[in-house]
This record gives C-alpha cells, sequence and structure tokens, in this order.
C-alpha cells in the first residue's frame, strides 16, 4: 500500500511542476507582446528593430514636419538632435501635440516609418518625459531650465 500512496505524491509533484512551468510560460509570453521599450531616434536609426517589437520612440515633434493626410491620419518627425524618424499616425492627436514639444509614440517600425498605435504629448509647459529628457541629455540638446516633472 506504501507504494501506492508514493506513486501518487510523485503524480501529484509531477502535475504540478508541469502546471508551475506551464504558467510561466503563459506569463513571458503575454509580457512579450505586450512590453514596449523605449528607445531615441539615434537608437532606432542606429540599430533598427524589428517590425514585431513594440516600442516606444521619444524626442521633440521636428519643427515643419507635421503633415495631415486623409482623415485622421497624420506624419511627423521626431528627432533627438542627432538623428529623426519619421512617424505616421491614424487617430485623434493629444491637445498639446504641437511641433517642438516632447512627445512619445507608441507602436513598430514598418520600412523606415514608426507606425505609432498612440501618442502622448507634454502635459503642462515644464513636463518632458524623462526618456526624452535624458536622451535628449545625451545628445547635448536639453536646456535645464526646461525641467522634467519626473516620473508618471
Amino acid at each position: 500500500m506504501a507504494s501506492r500512496k508514493k506513486i501518487q505524491r510523485i503524480r501529484m509533484l509531477a502535475f504540478g511542476f508541469v502546471a508551475l512551468v506551464g504558467a510561466v510560460v503563459l506569463v513571458a509570453l503575454t509580457f512579450d507582446d505586450t512590453i514596449a521599450f523605449f528607445k531615441s531616434p539615434s537608437e532606432i536609426v542606429a540599430a533598427p528593430p524589428p517590425p514585431e517589437q513594440l516600442l516606444r520612440i521619444g524626442g521633440l515633434v521636428a519643427e515643419g514636419s507635421l503633415v495631415r493626410g486623409e482623415g485622421e491620419t497624420v506624419s511627423f518627425d521626431v528627432t533627438d538632435g542627432a538623428a529623426t524618424v519619421r512617424v505616421s499616425f491614424t487617430g485623434v492627436l493629444p491637445d498639446l501635440f504641437r511641433e517642438g514639444q516632447g512627445v512619445i509614440a507608441e507602436g513598430r517600425m514598418q520600412g523606415g516609418t514608426f507606425a505609432a498605435q498612440e501618442v502622448l504629448a507634454k502635459h503642462d509647459e515644464n513636463y518632458i518625459p524623462r526618456e526624452v529628457a535624458d536622451a535628449l541629455k545625451e545628445q547635448g540638446h536639453w536646456q535645464e531650465d526646461a525641467g522634467t516633472g519626473g516620473g508618471s
């Protein structure tokens, strides 16, 4: 009788292990599809990401680059001062979106254009997203009096 209980216990442990491994794999696959890494235009130009990779690009909207297409389609350039990436977006831009201001766009590269699914603009006069400010500082295009709003 003792061997039957031992076999049953081993089966339960094996089932628990398989269930745990399955849960870890599902979580990893879910995170892989939803995590968006931040990249500056210089990083994207230097090492273009694969088209399936979800990422965020940040910088300043280049002056004179905003082009309105049909309907809600727009395109504009995002720059960090050293490199520029063309962004296309179909949707309603944030009210505070304008040329010369900080922006973060989330989406995927398609050819040489960044196809944005979401565009975020700064929310007041003293805020630039931390990632954008860091990228601009690295390129020497940051003015200290611009300030940052910090985190969220």
